[in-house]
């Protein structure tokens, strides 16, 4: 029988606890909806900071998010289990082309949304060449899989957590001792509901985990007085629905020249998010490579038009699905409806800036470090051996780049960190592969 579309979704009705929900099945629609605002939750740390770096509107961000997914979700019908939130790999080229000091609004966004939409359009122009090779010969997957292997692929996905580390230390070490320690607090109770809760609430264990959180630092600051209050406030004035800031980008050639090249950066982040769904499903996905590209970058192009930032396949929900083991594409499709819903409302961007600094740090310690385990788990599924020198050396310098931020200006296109660990693990594994390696004896 020939492959549909779309998957027949296939209702899971009870979970064991080790048990993985593929995606091509489907949990009941109460579990559904909270492992949906679960990675909502997952993402909305990242896709909210992103915006704000860039002086982005973040409540336009949340928007795009939701509409990215669901292109996602489209193009690859449903088989690849993603959400589609800020890049990262944005923030260096918006700020050199805007000249961004950091905080208000940017007042120069236009030249850098103008370049977003040319670098969604090249990275979709490369999907669509993947994703007609290989309808046609089935080549183009394995030529980008010969140029980013387990070794590479694991590494960049373990680079975009190590690389986004410091701002997850910085976070949660706050203005002192105090915010620390609270910090501190939230990884124990995302991890004492991971170890010691069952079911359900197992699952749920980054939501679950961040409401406990909340809770426990608002009796510490506003019930003894530790700290800086929980503030209710904007929550209170801010109205249920309403539109966000939308502008119109403007083309300018030596924009497009600094923020186009990330496009390789953005294949990169899918290559290995699909490697990193794969490993975790135990299904091959690379026959569903260029039609994610293609999902990945129209969602950016449209962002770019609307004045939103650019997206990418997102790695801390990578940690949400490999803490919960439910991996149902479903699940994505309610989580883009439920961003979709929240963008339309100024209220949620109020309780956003409600969740304390501290808690968002803690947070953010446990989600990136699971994006760079996720990276490790690549590496082991796939059984890289690292007694090969290539390997061990592939690995330990894009660790090194990414982690430390390794920056380069090469004329007027600048690479900062995961720009420089990606093009560097390519071309690095590239060239020691020139020469076959003796195995070791």
């Amino acid at each position: 029988m020939s492959e549909t579309y779309f998957p027949r979704w296939r209702k899971v009705t009870s979970i064991a606890p080790d048990a993985v929900v593929q995606p091509h099945e489907y949990l009941p629609a109460s579990q559904s909806v909270a492992m949906a605002a679960q990675h909502v939750v997952a993402m909305f740390g990242s896709t909210i900071l992103a915006p704000l770096l860039m002086g982005f509107d973040p409540n336009l961000a949340i928007l795009m998010s939701g509409i990215g997914t669901l292109i996602f979700f489209l193009f690859v019908g449903g088989r690849v289990p993603s959400y589609l939130g800020s890049s990262f790999a944005f923030i260096g080229g918006v700020i050199a082309v805007t000249g961004y000091a950091g905080s208000g609004a940017n007042l120069n966004i236009g030249v850098a949304l103008g370049a977003i939409v040319m670098c969604g359009l090249v990275y979709t122009l490369i999907g669509a060449l993947v994703w007609v090779a290989d309808a046609r010969s089935g080549g183009a997957a394995q030529l980008i899989n010969k140029l980013m292997p387990p070794v590479v692929t694991g590494a960049i996905v373990a680079v975009i957590g190590l690389n986004l580390a410091p701002i997850a230390a910085k976070g949660a070490m706050g203005s002192g001792t105090f915010d620390a320690l609270m910090a501190l607090m939230t990884v124990i109770c995302v991890g004492g509901v991971a170890v010691y809760s069952r079911g359900v609430v197992q699952r749920l264990l980054i939501l679950v985990g961040l409401i406990i959180s909340c809770v426990l630092y608002a009796i510490f600051t506003n019930g003894l007085g530790y700290g800086t209050p929980v503030d209710m406030s904007g929550v209170a004035q801010a109205a249920w629905f309403g539109l966000p800031s939308f502008t119109a980008p403007v083309f300018e050639v030596q924009a497009m020249t600094v923020i186009v090249p990330v496009a390789i950066i953005l294949v990169a982040e899918n290559l290995g998010h699909v490697k990193a769904v794969s490993a975790m499903t135990g299904q091959n996905l690379d026959k569903y490579l260029g039609r994610a590209f293609v999902g990945d970058g129209v969602a950016t192009m449209l962002s770019g038009s609307m004045g939103g930032t650019g997206v990418t396949t997102y790695a801390e929900n990578i940690g949400v699905m490999a803490a919960t083991r439910i991996y149902s594409s479903l699940v994505f499709a309610l989580a883009a409806l439920i961003a979709i819903f929240l963008g339309f409302s100024p209220k949620f961007g109020a309780v956003i800036q409600m969740i304390p600094g501290p808690v968002l740090g803690g947070m953010s310690i446990v989600v990136f470090g699971l994006i760079s385990v996720a990276g490790a788990r690549i590496w082991v599924v796939n059984q890289v051996d690292f007694s090969k020198s290539r390997n061990l050396l592939v690995a330990a310098v894009t660790l090194i780049l990414g982690a430390g931020n390794f920056s380069l200006e090469l004329g007027f296109i600048r690479l900062d960190g995961i720009g420089t660990a990606t093009f560097g693990a390519i071309l690095m594994h590239a060239l020691l592969s020139l020469r076959k390696e003796p195995d070791a004896s």
